[in-house]
């Protein structure tokens, strides 16, 4: 089974080795799941989250701009797995040929499926196996009420 996640924001964490660095953080089934990513992964999940534009178009925009205009639509992201420590993710579509719908999936970084998400405004969902293995309270994580730093 599987839980709709609402993106919270982006916070700040420390890897094992002490380094601080950024992270999605996704509210599900009453729990938070920071998924760890680079600065600039951080940044385009953040302009998606405030909706700013940009004088020209970052890669998430520009691929669901591209699969508008060729008759597609994003149905899902599903972060579904989580092996030896690595987040994986899944994007539902559907492309319409003579009217008729096609479903297809596509792997995905966890990252990249999040920052279309939210340009796509399409839901994102966390399996019960990946909230049970990586999901934290919000006293674990020190988070205040809101979520993350936004």
């Amino acid at each position: 089974m599987s839980h709709v996640a609402e993106l919270t924001g982006i916070a700040t964490g420390d890897t094992p080795s002490g380094e601080e660095v950024p992270a999605a953080l996704l509210r599900a089934r009453g729990e938070y799941l920071p998924i760890f990513v680079t600065d600039d992964q951080a940044d385009a999940i953040r302009r998606g989250l405030a909706g700013e534009p940009f004088d020209r178009p970052l890669t998430h925009d520009l691929l669901v701009e591209m699969v508008t205009e060729f008759g597609g639509a994003f149905d899902r992201v599903r972060i579904d797995e989580l092996r030896e420590g690595t987040f994986y993710a899944k994007i539902d579509a559907q492309r319409y040929e003579d009217g008729e719908p096609e479903s297809l999936t596509f792997d995905a970084r966890p990252s990249d499926a999040v920052a279309i998400a939210l340009r796509a405004d399409c839901p994102i969902e966390v399996a019960d196996d990946v909230l049970d293995a990586a999901g934290r309270s919000r006293e674990e994580l020190g988070v205040d009420g809101h979520g993350g730093d936004e």
